[in-house]
């Protein structure tokens, strides 16, 4: 498969990656502020993208086309939270926060859906949060985006459901990289009093997750909002 990653750099985009990398899948790697940790090879194709810029990703798509003449799987990894009480969210961080999260994702699809139509298969992963499905104070940006994220999922999911393609949606609890590494020590201890398991989520989990999904194992669930939190909210 050619598995395509946003967010490469990043915590989750960085162990999908990796992972994926050990099971000798063809990798497109897009990140931004920083490199990937895996370096780029016949099987490796990495690309610098600012996804707020729709002629960014239309010559990401270009070039990973070119690469590889398709891509079986995206993996929506990327992702921003700019942080501030509703009232003080400015109108820049608002649009910022669901350009990388939400349009960027609707962007990348548009782009790909015609060509995993003509193959008859494509998988479609989006990484949503928790905190879409609970509130948190001081993210209404980064909750709003993550909601569409459902939306979107639902929608693309009837729409090329008879062409072999499934779309579904992760919603992610606390896990032990990523942006809790941003979240002061008192702040994740209240966060794990909140959670039923009592502990971070391990990125395997989500791992494993997303290889049954593409697989054909998992070919049967498609327009879903699977909640992965430790049981910290379910629906």
């Amino acid at each position: 498969m050619v598995i395509l990653i946003t967010g490469a750099s990043g915590g989750f985009g960085s162990k999908l990656s990796k992972y994926f990398a050990e099971k000798n899948h063809k990798l497109v790697l897009q990140s931004f502020s920083r490199e990937v940790s895996i370096k780029e090879d016949a099987n490796v194709f990495s690309f610098s993208c600012d996804l707020t810029n729709e002629t960014d990703v239309k010559l990401f798509m270009e070039k990973a086309l070119s690469k590889f003449g398709k891509i079986d799987v995206v993996i929506h990894c990327a992702g921003i939270s700019k942080n501030a009480i509703s009232w003080k969210t400015s109108l820049k961080n608002w649009n910022e926060t669901l350009a990388v999260n939400l349009t960027a994702p609707f962007l990348i699809n548009k782009l790909l859906l015609p060509q995993m139509k003509k193959n008859k298969f494509g998988r479609i992963i989006h990484l949503s949060s928790v905190v879409s499905q609970t509130g948190f104070p001081g993210t209404v940006a980064y909750a709003a985006s993550k909601a569409g994220l459902s939306g979107l999922t639902k929608t693309i999911s009837k729409e090329v459901g008879a062409n072999g393609i499934t779309v579904n949606n992760l919603a992610l609890g606390y896990f032990n990289i990523g942006m809790i590494e941003q979240v002061p020590q008192d702040q994740v201890d209240a966060i794990l009093s909140g959670i039923p398991q009592q502990k971070l989520g391990d990125p395997i989990a989500v791992c494993e997750l997303v290889q049954y999904l593409i697989s054909d194992a998992g070919s049967y669930i498609t327009g879903q909002t699977i909640p992965v939190n430790g049981g910290m909210y379910s629906y």
